[in-house]
């Protein structure tokens, strides 16, 4: 097996390399939180791994198979799997460093508003991506998701999960501009909008803000859960 194969599982390795050596100082203990978040990850895990499968299926992406190791899991290769593992671990960790440092909240008249122009924003994404599997899929899923979040969960922590997001995007354009960039993961342009943020399809924003969102959702259930039963 060539070095290069070990591409994506090493991008893994790099990815939970710093969550994992900041876990356990006394500021942070994200150690503590280990539990919730294997919940919401493994919840959230099921969902996209299901996509994933057919995706990888329908020819929406393949691997390049000079970058994985060859070892195949549902179809999948393995390092797809551990992806919706590794990358929510980490980004629940800037997650958790933002709601310890960010003093100052939006108003919730403000955060509506945001959630109401994400909302027309993924509407837009539809209505340009209809027919395009990847585009109007993870667009109409957002959507969703914004709605179910406006109207129904009401969280209190939308500032600090939208200040996260737009910290997580530095990661993100680093490690998926090396997947997009050699590439590891080879789209199909006839699915999406074939517009790209450097090397990155516009889409992968929109995968990673609901892959992003559903985990903090139910982390924070789960968190906020155990407060009212902790006496």
């Amino acid at each position: 097996m060539e070095f290069k194969q070990y591409t994506y599982l090493i991008l893994h390795i790099i990815t939970v390399l710093g969550p994992l050596s900041r876990s356990f100082e006394p500021k942070i203990q994200y150690y503590k939180k280990w539990k919730n978040i294997s919940i919401s990850i493994l919840i959230t895990a099921i969902f996209f791994i299901l996509k994933d499968i057919y995706f990888t299926k329908w020819g929406i992406w393949t691997f390049n198979e000079k970058y994985v190791t060859g070892y195949k899991l549902f179809n999948l290769p393995i390092e797809e799997i551990l992806f919706f593992f590794t990358v929510p671990f980490a980004c629940v960790f800037i997650y958790e460093v933002v709601a310890l440092f960010l003093k100052q909240k939006l108003t919730p008249k403000i955060e509506s508003y945001i959630q109401h122009i994400g909302m027309v924003i993924m509407l837009i994404f539809c209505i340009i991506g209809w027919g395009k599997t990847y585009t109007f899929f993870y667009a109409f899923s957002a959507f969703l998701f914004l709605l179910i979040q406006t109207y129904w969960v009401r969280p209190k922590y939308l500032t600090t999960f939208y200040v996260s997001f737009l910290f997580h995007l530095i990661p993100f354009f680093i490690i998926n501009g090396i997947l997009t960039a050699l590439p590891v993961v080879i789209y199909n342009n006839e699915e999406n909008l074939n517009v790209r943020l450097f090397t990155i399809p516009i889409e992968d924003t929109i995968y990673s803000f609901l892959l992003l969102g559903i985990n903090i959702t139910i982390y924070q259930f789960l968190s906020n859960y155990k407060k009212s039963i902790t006496p």
